[in-house]
């Protein structure tokens, strides 16, 4: 028998706004970058190309990589103009 729409439940839906810091999702990536403070010239371009904006900024200075949220997707090392960040293969458990 087909259920009606009020008997099935809800999916893919956010039903609580601002909830994207409970789920942690930075365990799916295969790389991860590497930041060399020494080489970081602190210009701030890869904060602002972060898709999951886990590359945080205190006092105009970047900070760690927030690492519960970061995919290693690369574009940090990527638009990096001082070679600061190096993309690094994540150790298989």
């Amino acid at each position: 028998m087909l259920k009606s729409s009020s008997q099935i439940p809800l999916g893919g839906n956010i039903i609580k706004p601002g909830n994207s810091s409970e789920y942690k999702t930075g365990n799916w990536k295969t790389f991860s970058p590497v930041w060399d403070k020494d080489k970081c010239a602190q210009c701030l371009i890869c904060p602002v190309n972060c898709p999951e904006n886990c590359i945080p900024v205190k006092e105009g200075k970047r900070l760690e990589t927030n690492f519960d949220f970061c995919k290693g997707c690369g574009i940090c090392s990527q638009v990096c103009p001082f070679g600061a960040i190096h993309m690094k293969k994540c150790q298989t458990s």
